[in-house]
């Protein structure tokens, strides 16, 4: 018997799944735990394992449908089942029929294998609603089917229409030979566009004609431009797509979040010069010996937890008219995925031995981007630590991610001149590297002055860096 695939329920809180992407194909190959589909929950985003080896016989639930935890999307067959499957369908009980047949109906009668029972408990105008719902479907597939000769999408035919290529001359790597976006992207990108198209600006009916009159002395010509347009950042520049559910899930958050705390925000200055120099000296034997690289955000990590271990209310959220002095310090590290955003948490931080917490981090770092996290991994965090600084950034003000009650934003490291103080007192000028830190923080729970000694303790906590902590 075909093996079911099932929408997995990946926390007790998250009843159903978004299907975002199938990574195989009916009739393709799949071994047993190999990423079969991608979905997006309320909480992550993550890659499904097949649950057996053979073929995928077909998919039930197409990419952007959600459903219900449980419910069967697609069916794996064995390599006997799914040679057998093919001529179960052609040789059946006669309810359905064969692209030949199907395609020897008149036009705009329904082929029977596109017909669709009705549920008997239909009132007469319902079922007749219905099935002109259906008749409607096939006229529309019927007007198209001379672009439906060469298999596309919408988004397609506009790539291909902007670049000017004929689509016949591109293959398919889709189902049935489909033209993908990645398709024609990765034609154009090999081949360049065609001739590029007239310009057909816009003219009111009796405007002047858009090129120049021939009795002007015509500009020197210019080189056609053959650079395809390509998609910027994942997206093609006019494309009109549908937010993701993570995307959903942010802006509700975030805009949550905004309403619900009277956010205030704070920014020290940082000398790191003393870290910068202890990673540079450490990370190739930190790197041997634990086999992970040596980031900056352990550091950070570190000084976070030794400042809320002297101001616990950093540490805390608002329940109610209540404060909640949360019993341990679970630190939430901000991840930018090409896709969205999300917000692993290291889990009793503060039980962490410096490597530990290293570990964590790129841990559930790697995770994130592979989609392989666990919902509660990104669950019950205390305290979020963001680093807007990794792209270049000075500071950022971030957005508190409820219900904690303050964030950490890291800014980027930079070489700059600064006033250095000896023993004696004497001024002179340095190259050190400087940082700035920002904290939000809900004026709710915490006042300036609390968020202000919080900050002015990892500052010294950073400056003052002790090698044996590592």
């Amino acid at each position: 018997m075909p093996t079911d695939v099932i929408m997995p329920q990946m926390g007790e809180s998250i009843f159903e799944g978004t299907i975002t992407k199938w990574l195989k194909q009916p009739g393709e190959k799949v071994q047993r735990d190999e990423p079969l589909f991608e979905i997006s929950t309320d909480k992550v985003d993550a890659e499904i394992p097949a649950p057996a080896s053979g073929t995928l016989q077909d998919i039930k639930v197409q990419a952007g449908a959600t459903v219900q935890v449980n419910t069967v999307v697609g069916t794996i067959a064995g390599d006997g089942e799914a040679a057998a499957a093919p001529a179960a369908k052609a040789g059946g009980d006669g309810a359905g029929a064969t692209q030949s047949q199907a395609a020897q109906q008149p036009r705009g009668e329904e082929p029977s294998a596109m017909k669709r029972d009705l549920p008997a408990d239909l009132s007469k105008d319902e079922k007749t609603g219905l099935e002109r719902q259906q008749q409607g479907k096939v006229e529309e597939m019927d007007e198209t089917g001379e672009r439906e000769r060469v298999r596309s999408s919408p988004l397609v035919r506009r790539i291909a229409k902007e670049n000017n290529v004929d689509l016949s001359k591109v293959p398919g790597t889709g189902l049935g030979g489909r033209i993908t976006k990645d398709d024609i992207e990765a034609f154009i990108s090999k081949h360049g566009a065609g001739a590029p198209a007239a310009a057909q600006p816009y003219a009111p009916p009796a405007a002047t004609p858009s090129y120049a009159p021939p009795q002007q002395p015509a500009a020197p010509a210019m080189p056609a431009v053959t650079t395809p347009l390509l998609p910027v950042g994942g997206v093609t520049p006019g494309e009109i797509v549908p937010m993701s559910t993570m995307r959903k899930k942010i802006a509700e958050h975030m805009v949550m979040s905004k309403r619900t705390s009277a956010h205030v925000h704070g920014i020290f200055e940082v000398d790191a010069t003393r870290i910068v120099k202890i990673r540079e000296s450490m990370k190739g034997k930190f790197e041997q010996a634990t086999g992970n690289k040596l980031t900056f955000t352990p550091f950070f990590a570190r000084a976070v937890i030794h400042a809320i271990r002297k101001w616990p209310i950093i540490n805390s959220s608002m329940e109610g008219e209540s404060i909640h002095y949360h019993p341990t310090i679970n630190l939430g590290i901000a991840v930018a995925l090409d896709w969205g955003l999300i917000v692993p948490v290291v889990k009793s931080a503060e039980e962490r031995s410096f490597v530990g917490l290293q570990r964590a981090i790129s841990d559930l770092g790697e995770r994130a981007r592979t989609k392989k996290l666990k919902p509660e991994e990104v669950q019950g965090g205390t305290f979020t630590i963001t680093n807007p600084g990794i792209f270049g950034a000075e500071f950022g003000l971030p957005i508190i991610n409820q219900p904690q009650v303050a964030i950490l934003g890291v800014g980027g490291i930079k070489k700059k001149p600064v006033v250095v103080t000896d023993r004696d007192g004497n001024d002179s000028i340095a190259i050190h590297s400087m940082m700035h830190f920002s904290i939000g923080y809900d004026h709710r729970v915490i006042d300036g002055a609390v968020a202000d000694q919080f900050m002015a303790e990892l500052k010294k906590f950073l400056e003052n860096w002790n090698e044996e902590l590592l």
